[in-house]
């Protein structure tokens, strides 16, 4: 018979508090955010794993207010960068002045850029060139930037939340593959329901608009991620997630159907990714561990940005959730 030690109570204890915190986290955001819920919870998901999250969606559906509203929610700094054709590299990292100094001496100071923040909204970022965007590589997996030849290491937490428009890319960048890796999850936008906007519609005309509470510090926010990756996951939900990453790649050991619908498939940043969401969406659920439940729900948003599909099958109308939903078919079952 097991027992449960002072330790593994501690944790359970964590565990249920920062539950209970996350829910009046939630709570908060949807006063300001209507009808977004899955919305809301895969961005919490994306920052409780210590990740970015790429949000994809029309103008107008709220996706830079969500940032700014997490950021007073979660105590986290806000910055926001609008990505424009003229961007430049330094216009996000900063750069180096030279500065006279009291002896006349002259020498180099650098200034900080807008990516020194804790979360960093970068609007509309396919529309910048790919030398400007390839610029926060480094920042979003290294968490830290080099000028000059000198290392600068970024707040802790740091989190990239960018926007893309999905409707028009007339004058766009298309995000490489090794930067939209980046991403833990690619959460789609959608346009609200009918009673979600007639919310909105009272709520933001007026002369008082509601003000969102702050639920978290930094330091809290940052036991919240440590605490995340302490929730155990059984063997039936890694082995999911494994066969589900494995089963959307292409090539010798791939299924018919994964040859003849997909081009290339996700690498081992996925399994990662997967395994962290499924833990951060059971700690906001206030569950102990996570299910297969889970796995699924994830799936799409961990995925889709992460392979891309034949032409034969784009020519046959099959879109990426359908060969998503199509792989997760075993889970379900």
């Amino acid at each position: 018979m097991s027992t449960v030690t002072k330790a593994d109570a501690k944790i359970l204890d964590d565990l249920e508090a920062t539950a209970e915190r996350l829910e009046k986290a939630q709570d908060a955001l949807k006063t300001v955010i209507f009808g977004q819920d899955d919305v809301i919870s895969q961005a919490m998901i994306a920052i409780l794993g210590g990740g970015h999250a790429l949000l994809v969606g029309a103008p107008g559906l709220a996706k830079t207010k969500l940032a700014v509203t997490l950021g007073t929610v979660l105590g986290l700094e806000e910055k926001r960068i609008q990505f424009t054709p003229d961007l430049m590299p330094a216009d996000i990292l900063g750069s180096e002045v030279l500065d006279e100094g009291e002896t006349g001496r002259h020498q180099f100071r650098f200034v900080k850029g807008p990516v020194f923040c804790q979360l960093l909204m970068a609007d509309e970022i396919n529309r910048a060139s790919p030398r400007t965007q390839s610029a926060l590589l480094q920042a979003m997996q290294e968490h830290h930037i080099t000028i000059g030849g000198q290392s600068y290491d970024l707040p802790s937490p740091f989190h990239v939340l960018a926007t893309q428009n999905p409707i028009e890319q007339e004058g766009t960048y298309p995000l490489p593959e090794a930067q939209l890796d980046r991403f833990l999850l690619e959460i789609n936008v959608p346009y609200p329901d009918l009673e979600s906007e007639r919310r909105m519609l009272f709520a933001t005309t007026g002369n008082d608009e509601a003000e969102v509470a702050n639920v978290f510090t930094r330091e809290d926010l940052m036991r919240a991620q440590r605490l995340t990756r302490t929730i155990p996951v059984g063997e039936k939900v890694a082995d999911a997630i494994l066969e589900l990453v494995r089963s959307a790649r292409p090539g010798p050991d791939g299924s018919d159907y994964a040859n003849e619908t997909i081009s290339w498939g996700p690498g081992p940043r996925a399994s990662q990714s997967l395994m962290l969401g499924v833990r951060a969406r059971a700690l906001l659920d206030g569950r102990l561990s996570p299910s297969l439940d889970d796995v699924v729900a994830l799936a799409a948003p961990v995925l889709r940005h992460r392979m891309a599909i034949t032409f034969s099958a784009r020519a046959e109308g099959v879109t990426i959730n359908d060969v998503i939903s199509r792989l997760t078919e075993p889970i379900r079952l």
